[in-house]
Parts: structure tokens; C-alpha cells; sequence
């Protein structure tokens, strides 16, 4: 999140010939970037602003192509401005050919120094902040892919340690990048090894507790990593050159590697990976730790209910590899049937959405206005309530329901940003936070609504390409956030239609909230679907039911063919 401050757009306008003169006497004030100009000379030598035609503001890519003689005039304007420059200053010709910026001048009373001033990626160069922004969650995507399978072979410690020494020296080395390709090529390391990280340390925290305290352990992680999108503001408020800020959000994370000799290697892994011996000694250490005794009986009682749950994943791994047919599973396979696919589309869609809108939201609050720093700790600071709400409500209210509100109420915040006068920029920025601390709360929702969606064969599979949907989303989040450059509102308007119509669309997905597991293809595709006299005509399908009652008869008399009945508990 800390590309916020290190992309930071600040105000700028064309630098202008004569203070492009190597002898002219006005060039110091240039070098000193001196963004302020005499008012009387905005409306001489840059064109009114047509994408915001508001009163004083001017175009910053371009320039009048005023008349050689005029720049002297001009340049001595800048220092020394009396009724005589005045009156002559009323004679100029007024050109309407524009020229390009050959330099910029940039406003650096509020942002001294970011990427965006050092490398001018600004007017024809500004989609490289956008495509920074993409290559990151590019990396992203595929670190959660690749450390996630190495975390399962190779053990979560090592992998979370490895993982974060190198984000610590990509970090680093991104500091001190001579240029804007070495930066994005380092940025992709580091969006890898943020999977590598941050995944891997919610892993190690699920396998640390047991079933019924998941719920708690995932939200305080959560949490936490609101407080930390907090305190970089806490850094840019102190530290005003880029280069500096990456270096020092980056040095903490050495900190962390002191926790290898804190945090143990996950028991559930150990056991996994049969080897039971490592796994007594930490749960020993753990107990002692806690001041809790453990007699062999009860460290075998738990050896054995963690190889049960080992022994059922397993199961679980090789029915995903494969389905009646001996087939193997894929993404297909959830398209393939009507229902199924209906309900997968959906889901990819509700993903999509999230992250877009999340991760957009995130990175626009330099667009919001005002106080760059404060809107930034309002961003993060407002997930810590809506992670609070799900703490309370995830297990007690339908996940649909969650889901579909949270969606909908983040739409409606965003699209009233439509009628706000930009003159209330404040109750803009009310807006976009609501709509931040709403879809907030739907994406912690969507993936446990997502895992009880799928069947176990699938679930995997289902879940991948879920994610990989969410980073597609997170890749055109900041191009989006560059439709600003067109009209302020737009990018907050995408995100709140896509927020809302995600929400309704939402309400075609079955509630799951205590029901049963979905095991099978056929319980999948069955889930949700209603049972009418259409049934005979899909013979291909198994249809689960309750009881006989609940199936219609066919125009010949009889129940159709292949229905099994279940009985299901709630």
C-alpha cells in the first residue's frame, strides 16, 4: 500500500521556454521548482482545462506557443510585474496552437519528491504508474501459486522466512532502482514474495488453532494488517523522499526474521508429512508455554484426531484428482454442468469485483484530494470495523446475506459520489470510505461463501480460479483509476456499478450457512436448483432429494430415472 506516497502525483504544469535559458536570471527560481506563476499569466500560456472546465484551471500538458519576443516579457513578469508589463502583457496576440512539455515543474509544498517527479510519469507517460501497479498484482498471482505449493512440500516456516528475507531485499534494492524497468522487475519479486508472506502466515495461523477459534485467528490477522496499512502513513508523514520511504518500510521486515526461533513449524504439516516425533515436541512446547499438562494419552489423542483430519484431506486430494470416470479435475468440470457453472460465473464475477474494487480504493485515496495522508489512515482504519462486523455476524447470519448487503451498500456509497458537488470533496471522501469499509467486509465474506459453493472435488480447483479472478481484478484496478484523468468521479463510478450489480447478481447464489457439505459433482450442480417437471428431460443429471414427495412424476407416471435419495440435516 505504501505505493500510495511513493507514486504520489503532485501538482504540475509545463516548464516554460525562457526557463529553459541556461543564462536566463529567472532559471534559479526553475531549478528550485518554482511552481507558482503571476495569475495574469495562467491564461496567457496554458489553455483552460477541458476535461475540468472549472474556473482557474488549466491545462498542465501543454502550452500556448506565444510569440519569441513575448518571453522575455514574460520571464521578467515572473519577478517584476507593474502597469507598464500590464499593458503591454494586454497586447499579446493570444495563440491557439498548443505545444507539448519539453520539462516539467512540479508543486512541491505538500509531496517533495516521489517516483512520479523523478521519472515524469505524468501526461503521455502516466499509464507507467498504472502498469507498476499491475506487474505487482501480476506478481502477486503468481506467488500465491508457487509458494503456496512449496509451503505444503517444503514446510510454512521455511518458505514464510525465505520469503521474507527476499521481499526485505527486494524492498530494499527497489530503493536504490537507477531506472523504471529495473523498479517494475523488482516490484513483481516483491508482489511474488507478498503471497509468499502473507499467505503463508495466514496458513500457519488457521493450523495453529483449532477449528472453532479459525474464525477469530483469521480476523485478528486481518486486523493487524489494517493497523500496518495505517503506520505506513505514520512513515510518509516523516519521510518525504521516495527512495528513503521504500527503504525504511522495507527495514522492519528484518525484525521478523527474529520469529524463527519463535514460531514453530506447524504440527498439522509434521503430521502430514509423518513426522510425528517433531510434531510431540511442539505441541510439548506449546503446553508448557501455556502452562498446560499433557500426559501421553492425551498427546496420543491428539496425534490421532489431527492423522483423521490428515487422512480425510487426503481423501479429499485424491478425489480432486479424479471423478467417477477416472478423469482427471479441472476448471471444466465446474462449467460443464448448468447449475454448476451458473453458480461458478457468479462467484468469479463476485471475486473480480472485490478485489478490483478493494485494491482500487486502496490506491485511489491521492485522487480523493484534500489531505493525502489522513485519507489514507481513514482507508485502513475503516477495515478494522468491518472485519469487527464479520467477527460477530459470519457465523450467525446467512453468508449470502452478508455478501449481497455489503455489496450493495458499497455500490450505493460509491455511485452517490454522482450527485455530491466536488465543491463537498469531503463528503466525497465520507462516501468512498463507506464504500471502502463496505466491500471490505464482502470480500472477507466471499471466501467462505466461495469454499461452501464448491464441492469437495472441486473445491481446489474452484478456489484457485476464484483467486486468480481476484488479481485479474487487482491488475485493472489502477488503469481504471486512471479514467480520474477524464473526470474525477468515473473510477468510483466503475467500482460502485460493478459493487452493485455484484450484489444482486449475488442473490442467485444458494445460502450455504449450515448446510451440508457438498462432497460430489452431482451434489454441486444439485445445490440450489429447484426441482420441477423439467427434470425429465435432464437425464444425464443424478438428482439428490429428501424424499421421493419432492420429485414430480413424468408424463408417463413414473419418477424419472437416477434419483437418490439423501437424507440431509441441517
Amino acid at each position: 500500500m505504501s505505493r500510495t506516497f511513493i507514486f504520489a502525483k503532485p501538482n504540475f504544469r509545463c516548464q516554460l521556454p525562457f526557463e529553459h535559458e541556461a543564462n536566463d536570471t529567472h532559471l534559479t527560481a526553475s531549478k528550485t521548482n518554482d511552481f507558482k506563476l503571476p495569475a495574469h499569466l495562467w491564461h496567457l500560456v496554458y489553455p483552460a482545462d477541458t476535461a475540468d472546465p472549472k474556473i482557474g484551471r488549466y491545462e498542465a500538458c501543454s502550452y500556448f506557443n506565444i510569440e519569441e519576443k513575448y518571453y522575455e516579457l514574460l520571464g521578467g513578469s515572473m519577478t517584476a510585474y507593474n502597469d507598464s508589463s500590464s499593458l503591454l502583457l494586454q497586447n499579446i496576440t493570444l495563440s491557439n496552437e498548443t505545444m507539448p512539455c519539453n520539462g516539467y515543474i512540479y508543486d512541491r509544498s505538500k509531496i517533495s519528491n516521489s517516483a512520479v517527479t523523478e521519472w515524469n510519469m505524468i501526461c503521455d507517460h502516466s499509464f507507467l504508474v498504472a502498469t507498476s501497479d499491475a506487474i505487482f498484482m501480476f506478481g502477486v498471482l503468481v506467488g500465491s501459486i508457487g509458494f503456496g505449493q512449496l509451503s505444503d512440500k517444503c514446510g510454512r516456516k521455511p518458505v514464510f522466512f525465505v520469503s521474507l528475507l527476499i521481499q526485505v531485499s527486494f524492498g530494499i534494492l527497489a530503493g536504490i532502482a537507477p531506472d523504471y524497468l529495473t523498479y517494475i522487475i523488482v516490484r513483481f519479486i516483491i508482489g511474488a514474495t507478498t503471497s509468499g508472506v502473507f499467505l503463508v502466515a495466514y496458513v500457519i495461523a488457521m493450523e495453529m488453532v483449532g477449528p472453532k477459534k479459525r474464525l477469530y485467528a483469521g480476523i485478528f490477522l486481518m486486523m493487524f494488517f489494517s493497523v500496518g496499512f495505517m503506520l505506513t502513513a505514520v512513515f510518509a508523514y516523516f519521510i518525504n523522499e521516495w527512495r528513503t520511504l521504500q527503504i525504511a518500510i522495507s527495514l522492519p521486515g528484518l525484525l521478523f526474521l527474529g520469529y524463527y526461533w519463535i514460531i514453530p513449524e506447524s504440527a498439522r504439516w509434521l503430521i502430514s508429512n509423518n513426522r510425528k516425533e517433531a510434531a510431540i515436541a511442539n505441541i510439548q512446547k506449546a503446553a508448557r508455554f501455556n502452562k498446560v499438562h499433557l500426559d501421553a494419552a492425551e498427546i496420543n489423542r491428539l496425534l490421532s484426531d489431527e492423522e483423521n483430519v490428515e487422512n480425510l484431506k487426503t481423501k479429499e486430494t485424491q478425489e480432486n484428482t479424479t471423478v467417477t470416470s477416472n478423469r482427471a479435475v479441472s476448471i471444466f468440470d465446474l462449467l460443464r454442468y448448468p447449475n454448476l457453472r451458473r453458480k461458478t460465473l457468479l462467484i468469479f464475477f463476485d471475486w473480480f469485483v472485490n478485489s478490483g474494487t478493494y485494491y482500487g480504493l486502496s490506491w485511489n485515496t491521492n485522487a480523493l484530494g484534500d489531505n493525502m495522508l489522513l485519507n489514507f489512515v481513514i482507508s485502513g482504519a475503516v477495515e478494522i470495523p468491518a472485519f469487527t462486523f464479520l467477527l460477530f455476524t459470519l457465523n450467525r447470519w446467512g453468508r449470502r446475506t452478508i455478501l449481497c448487503g455489503c455489496m450493495l451498500v458499497a455500490g450505493s456509497a460509491l455511485l452517490l459520489t454522482i450527485v455530491v458537488p466536488e465543491e463537498l470533496n469531503w463528503l466525497i471522501i465520507v462516501l468512498a470510505m463507506m464504500g471502502k469499509l463496505a466491500i471490505t467486509a464482502s470480500y472477507g465474506t466471499v471466501y467462505i461463501f466461495s469454499a461452501e459453493q464448491f464441492p469437495t472435488v472441486v473445491r481446489n480447483v474452484g478456489l484457485g480460479a476464484s483467486s486468480m479472478m481476484a488479481r485479474i481484478g487487482g491488475i485493472l484496478a489502477p488503469f481504471i483509476n486512471m479514467l480520474s484523468n477524464v473526470w474525477r468521479p468515473l473510477p468510483l463510478i466503475i467500482f460502485g456499478s460493478a459493487a452493485f450489480i455484484g450484489g444482486l447478481l449475488s442473490l442467485l447464489l444458494p445460502e450455504t450457512h449450515n448446510k451440508p457439505t457438498l462432497e460430489t459433482i452431482e451434489e454441486g450442480e444439485n445445490f440450489g436448483r429447484k426441482v420441477d417437471t423439467r427434470i425429465e428431460r435432464s437425464n444425464k443429471d443424478i438428482f439428490i432429494v429428501d424424499n421421493m414427495e419432492n420429485v414430480p412424476l413424468n408424463s408417463n407416471g413414473n419418477h424419472p430415472d437416477k434419483i437418490q435419495i439423501k437424507n440431509m440435516t441441517s
